[in-house]
C-alpha cells in the first residue's frame, strides 16, 4: 500500500488517514478481540488450557495473553502435543517462553499413546501429525479440559474457515460442522453438557499477514526456522522436503543446499520450507504480500491428499 503512495503525499496526509496509521488501527482492533476472547474464556470455563507449540501463530496468542493478564498471571495452563518429531528448535523455544512467562506447561506425547496401544502407526515411516488428535481427546480426559484455545486461523485452510470462534465439540470430541452455535454481535453460547467442551480460536479472524505485521510491530522473538537459513532439500510434488533422518532424500533425488524459511512449522515429516531470502519480520511482510499460495498449501505435505482432508480429520478431533 505504501508503495503506490508518493513519499512527499505521505507527509502532507492527516494521521488519521496515513497508511501506516490504518495499518496499526487495524491490528489494534485484532489485538483487542484477540484479548477480549482469551477473558471471555477465563470468566465462562472452570478448567481451560491454551494449545501452544512454539509455533508463530501460539506465540502471537501468547502475546496477547500476556497483554490480557500480565506475566505470571496467566490463569490457565499451555498444553502442547508433541509427535516426538518436532525440530528441537521449537521445542526449545517452547520451554523458555514458558518459563519467561511463569505459566505452567503441560506435554503430553504421541509416543506415550503409541505405548498404550492407543495409536497404530499404520508403518514405522507414517507421520504421526494426524495421530496428535488421540493424544489431545486423552489430555483432555485426564485434565477435564472444557476450553482448548487454538492459533487456527480462517485463512489457513476451507474447513478451518468453516469454523466458529467458540467452536462446541461432542463428548466425543467430534466437530460437527452443520451444527455450529450462531455467533452475533460478539455473544458467544458457553453452556456445555457433561463430556463436550470447546475448541476457542481467539486469532480466527487474523491472516498470514496480520500475524506478521504484529510480530513485527511487537518485536516478537520466534524460532530460528521462520527466517532464511541454509538446508539440504529435495524437490518432491512440488514442494521443498528438508533432508533429515526421518525425511531422507530417495535414490532418484538430488539434495540441493538452498536458503529458505518455514511459513509454519509442525511435524518434521509433513512441514516444507519455502525458498526465502528474508531475514526479519518486516521482509517476510514484503513476501507474504507477494504469495499466491496459502502457508499451508505451499508447505503441508500432509495436506496434499483427500484422505487427510483437514475437514474429515477436525471431525476425528483434530485441532
Amino acid at each position: 500500500m505504501n508503495a503506490r503512495i508518493q513519499p512527499e503525499l505521505l507527509q502532507t496526509m492527516p494521521h488519521s488517514t496515513h497508511p501506516d496509521h490504518l495499518s496499526n488501527a487495524h491490528l489494534d482492533a485484532l489485538e483487542e478481540e484477540t484479548i477480549f476472547i482469551l477473558r471471555e474464556v477465563a470468566a465462562a470455563f472452570e478448567r481451560p488450557t491454551l494449545l501452544f507449540s512454539g509455533g508463530k501463530d501460539s506465540l502471537v496468542m501468547l502475546k496477547c495473553a500476556e497483554k490480557a493478564f500480565g506475566i505470571g498471571r496467566i490463569p490457565y495452563p499451555l498444553l502442547m502435543i508433541d509427535t516426538g518429531h518436532n525440530f528441537h528448535e521449537v521445542t526449545d523455544f517452547r520451554d523458555s517462553r514458558a518459563k519467561e512467562l511463569q505459566a505452567e506447561l503441560i506435554v503430553r506425547s504421541v509416543e506415550d499413546s503409541m505405548a498404550r496401544g492407543t495409536v497404530r502407526l499404520a508403518h514405522p515411516g507414517e507421520s504421526r501429525n494426524v495421530h496428535q488428535s488421540v493424544t489431545l481427546l486423552e489430555a483432555i480426559d485426564e485434565f477435564r479440559f472444557d476450553a482448548l484455545i487454538g492459533g487456527a486461523r480462517r485463512d489457513e485452510e476451507k474447513a478451518r474457515a468453516k469454523e466458529r470462534i467458540f467452536s462446541h465439540r461432542d463428548s466425543f470430541g467430534q466437530w460437527q460442522p452443520k451444527a455450529q452455535r450462531p455467533e452475533l454481535w460478539t455473544l458467544f453460547n458457553t453452556r456445555l453438557q457433561p463430556g463436550e467442551h470447546f475448541r476457542v480460536f481467539p486469532i480466527s479472524n487474523w491472516t498470514e499477514l496480520d500475524v506478521w505485521q504484529y510480530i513485527a510491530r511487537e518485536q516478537i522473538a520466534l524460532p530460528s526456522l521462520y527466517y532464511t537459513h541454509r538446508r539440504d532439500v529435495v524437490e518432491r510434488k512440488g514442494l521443498l522436503v528438508p533432508v533429515t533422518d526421518l525425511t531422507p532424500a530417495r535414490a532418484s533425488e538430488t539434495v540441493q543446499s538452498r536458503n529458505v524459511r518455514f511459513r509454519t512449522v509442525g511435524d518434521i515429516t509433513c512441514t516444507c520450507p519455502v525458498q526465502s531470502l528474508a531475514a526479519t519480520a518486516d521482509e517476510i511482510v514484503i513476501e507474504t504480500l507477494a504469495a499466491d499460495v496459502s502457508e499451508r498449501g505451499a508447505t503441508r505435505m500432509d495436506d496434499k491428499t483427500s484422505e487427510a482432508s483437514m475437514e474429515k480429520r477436525k471431525k476425528d478431533g483434530y485441532f
